[in-house]
């Protein structure tokens, strides 16, 4: 199979498919971009399938190279065998092309090495013979060195042609991941202060069936010095195994000798180069599925349902330096900015509520959003005690990378005369007004909706974490009289010469058509193919430009409306949506000679002009009046919302200080192999209180009414 065939398997779709996304990444067509308007050519395959056929047609085609390398190379040698050229070609991963390729390869000097330059191949070779007659002291002698240097030397061959054998290294590796044991201990002397590894220190679990979460939680606690983490499996078992196949004539002279070499290499050769291999295999694996994870809770997050059309007042919670306060238009913009010294060690708690009192009757504020950093909890029995007999709610609000994006040139620019922790109040405010517009100005990595976000590759977990919010952006879309330069910069196709030229365009008058666009500096016509489809004109002078069509749809879409007697001017009207929900998509698409695919998507946008999926979604939980552990019982009821999903469970905002967690044994009345399954971060969420640590002030939870 080529590679495209071994792709299409792989992934369980067809050769067509991975031609056609191959073809299309290769014209400069973005990922975006090809998921949305371009189903009939891949059969609408989605954003996740088709960053893996790029991402995994790279590696393969980079480990055909190394396979046509590592042949050439052995070829030049007058080495190659058809035997060896076909175990390569077979080979799946890039370590057994090298674990083929190791006999071959120019090694540095070595003890084998060594042994080769002082003439001892031979005797290695009748060694390896398992002569009946005669005696090693017979056999050894006649070399340049003495009897005992000779054999040892040749010995010292004998484990590096073992060590060498990719059959010999494909078992050991295969019977270590199948029955040896994922260990760690706590290292003589060393200080684990706050117990946080101590259910490893002294801890075993099968390595296959290891727990990536447990795998990089022991590699942290090995880096930071206070667990000694390995390998642990039936040595005894894989020596007898090489022996069998090795010693060809248990009744030969050598056989102690040979025994002796086996036991050389697999100590000091092979042991410690696949256990490193089974190690990184662990990590790798660990890492992918905390990538996964952090993935999804991310798009969960930035998919939480906005709060439209109301006046928000933005609380960043603080002691000494007293409580920012940022008061938002709903659309964002600031009206006003105080401090307040409710809390330690000012106390002046009348005199702010009468400032928070003033502020809401003065901009008519609706809702109060309030971060859940230090001071949140005295904050939040402060603000539910102002607005008593109010209409007024709140909301506790996740402050995780508030401070980075205030520190952020992007923030400073933004709001050059305000001070961090006032820039941080407009955060948490506009978190409420809009999620997805305020988390694109911050590092995803510094939204905390992950586990183990540090110990794994930042590379790979930055290029996924951009991919997930580049795939919400362009699925929501844009308004580009009103996005920001963050957000535009996960738009398809755009660069910062072409978001300059928005902005600089915009300043003068707001965008009327997407053809005005086309004129922009940076805008090729390959660039506004791409980026277009994503931008919105919410007012605009043709009612498709607020819509996610695409542009070279647009005489399409046309011609559908004309055959259904429809006016485009009507878009949105009942009578509009009623014609277009009796269209046969089958006949009308053969009326019209264009594909389903691109049909179904124009008329689903006909029938929902620019709506905001996220619309769909449940309200974020508000609040009138706090809730302290003490009012909790066990059994109570709660509605809450997920903060974040790990792999052992769920952190439920219940509206305490800190998150309640409901263990993944207590998601459901089945077995729950994934929380992701089961709960997504921003779900709104019924829950039951199970168990109650006043002392740690810890809540369990659980979603099974018992």
């Amino acid at each position: 199979m080529n590679n495209k065939e071994v792709l299409a398997k792989n992934l369980g779709i067809k050769v067509s498919q991975v031609e056609a996304v191959l073809s299309l990444l290769s014209e400069g067509a973005t990922i975006p971009f090809i998921a949305r308007y371009r189903k009939e050519a891949t059969g609408s395959l989605d954003e996740e399938v088709i960053r893996s056929i790029e991402k995994e047609y790279t590696y393969l085609e980079n480990l055909l190279k190394r396979k046509e390398d590592v042949i050439r190379l052995i070829e030049e040698k007058d080495m190659m065998t058809d035997e060896l050229r076909a175990s390569i070609l077979a080979c799946e991963k890039l370590s057994d092309v090298e674990d083929l390729y190791r006999p071959f390869k120019e090694k540095k000097k070595t003890k084998a090495s060594e042994a080769i330059k002082m003439g001892l191949e031979p005797l290695a070779k009748k060694m390896m013979s398992f002569p009946t007659n005669g005696s090693m002291e017979v056999l050894a002698s006649g070399f340049s060195c003495d009897v005992e240097k000779a054999i040892e030397g040749a010995k010292y061959i004998i484990a590096e042609w073992i060590s060498d054998n990719a059959y010999y290294r494909k078992y050991i590796k295969r019977e270590i991941w199948n029955h040896g044991f994922f260990t760690s201990k706590i290292k003589k002397n060393a200080v684990d202060e706050k117990h946080v590894y101590q259910m490893y220190y002294d801890f075993s679990e099968a390595i296959r069936y290891a727990k990536h979460y447990r795998v990089l939680a022991m590699n942290r606690g090995e880096k930071e010095g206070i667990l000694s983490v390995s390998l642990d499996f039936d040595k005894e078992h894989i020596l007898e195994y090489l022996e069998s196949k090795i010693i060809k004539n248990p009744n030969s002279f050598v056989c102690n000798d040979v025994v002796e070499a086996i036991k050389d290499s697999l100590k000091r050769l092979i042991y410690p180069s696949v256990e490193r291999e089974i190690r990184a295999d662990l990590t790798e694996n660990a890492e992918n599925k905390a990538i996964l994870t952090f993935q999804d809770n991310l798009e969960h997050l930035l998919m939480t349902k906005p709060v439209k059309d109301k006046v928000v007042l933005g609380f960043d919670p603080a002691f000494r330096t007293g409580c920012k306060l940022a008061v938002l238009n709903p659309y964002g913009n600031v009206l006003e900015i105080a401090t307040i010294y409710p809390h330690e060690p000012k106390n002046e708690k009348e005199k702010s509520k009468e400032v928070l009192k003033s502020l809401i009757e003065k901009y008519g504020v609706q809702i109060i959003a309030i971060g859940n950093g230090t001071a949140s909890r005295e904050s939040e029995a402060f603000v539910a005690d102002a607005i008593s007999g109010t209409p007024v709610l709140y909301n506790l609000v996740s402050e995780a990378g508030a401070s980075v994006y205030s520190a952020s040139p992007l923030a400073i620019k933004e709001f050059p005369d305000l001070t961090v922790e006032k820039r941080s109040a407009i955060s948490i405010g506009r978190r409420v007004q809009d999620p997805l517009s305020e988390l694109v100005k911050i590092d995803p990595k510094s939204i905390g909706v992950g586990e183990y976000q540090h110990d794994v590759n930042q590379k790979e977990l930055a290029e996924a974490l951009g991919f997930t919010v580049s795939k919400i952006v362009n699925e929501i879309g844009v308004n580009i009289n009103t996005a920001s330069s963050s957000i535009l910069s996960y738009i398809s196709g755009l660069t910062k010469k072409t978001i300059d030229s928005i902005l600089k365009f915009r300043e003068k008058k707001p965008f009327v058509s997407r053809e005005e666009v086309k004129s922009l500096a940076g805008f090729s016509d390959k660039v506004y193919e791409q980026s277009i489809g994503f931008l919105r004109i919410v007012d605009g002078e043709n009612p498709l430009d607020k819509t996610r069509i695409h542009p070279e749809s647009y005489a399409l879409a046309t011609a559908l409306l004309g055959e259904l007697n429809l006016d485009i001017h009507d878009l949105g009207s009942e009578k509009f949506t009623s014609v277009l929900s009796q269209v046969d998509v089958s006949d009308m698409s053969k009326k019209l000679a264009t594909d389903v695919y691109t049909l179904q998507d124009i008329i689903d946008e006909l029938n929902h002009p620019g709506q905001d999926y996220r619309d769909k979604l449940d309200d974020i939980v508000l609040k009138s009046d706090v809730l302290t552990i003490d009012d909790l019982k066990l059994g109570m009821e709660l509605k809450g919302t997920v903060r974040n999903v790990t792999s052992f469970g769920a952190f439920v905002d219940i509206g305490l200080h800190d998150d309640g967690l409901v263990h993944i044994s207590k998601m459901s009345k089945q077995y729950v192999k994934n929380p992701n399954d089961v709960v997504s971060v921003g779900d709104i969420v019924t829950v039951y209180v199970c168990g109650i640590d006043k002392e740690k002030e810890k809540v369990q939870l659980s979603m099974v009414k018992e």
